[in-house]
C-alpha cells in the first residue's frame, strides 16, 4: 500500500461523510406535466394493470417496481379540427398549436412517430378529423 491510499483511507476513516459525498442524489418523483405546467395525471387505482415488472436493486436501497395501467375510461375530445389548430396553415400541427386540444397534447409524442415536432393528416389516422 502506498502513501497516498494510506493517508486516503486514514481521511476517510476520520470523515465518512466524505466517502459519501460522490453518490447521487435520490431519485425524486413529480407529478407529469405539459409544457403550460398543467398537471395532467390520472390515479393508478382508476385503471387496470397490464404488466408488472420488479427491477433489481442493491441490498439497502429502495425497492423499484414499474406497472404499465390501462385507464378505466379514455376521457377527451379524439374529434379535432384539423384547419383550426393548424394556425400558421403549413400543413401541420405544431407542438405549441397542439396545446389548444389538451388530449392531442397529451398524445402528440406518442403520435409523432417520425420525431419531427409536428403532425400531419397521416400521422393522426386514428383521429376523427374534420
Amino acid at each position: 500500500m502506498n502513501s497516498r491510499t494510506l493517508i486516503l483511507l486514514c481521511l476517510l476513516a476520520a470523515h465518512p461523510a466524505l466517502a459519501q459525498s460522490n453518490r447521487p442524489a435520490p431519485a425524486e418523483s413529480q407529478p407529469l406535466r405539459d409544457e403550460s405546467g398543467v398537471v395532467r395525471a390520472q390515479p393508478l387505482a382508476a385503471g387496470r394493470v397490464t404488466g408488472s415488472v420488479d427491477i433489481a436493486v442493491p441490498l439497502g436501497e429502495t425497492p423499484v417496481t414499474v406497472r404499465s395501467v390501462t385507464p378505466a375510461s379514455a376521457s377527451g375530445q379524439y374529434r379535432i379540427h384539423f384547419a383550426h389548430l393548424d394556425v400558421d396553415g403549413d400543413g401541420f400541427i405544431s407542438r405549441e398549436e397542439a396545446q389548444a386540444n389538451p388530449s392531442l397534447a397529451d398524445e402528440f409524442i406518442s403520435l409523432d412517430v417520425k420525431r419531427r415536432g409536428k403532425l400531419d393528416r397521416d400521422d393522426l389516422a386514428g383521429w376523427l378529423l374534420d
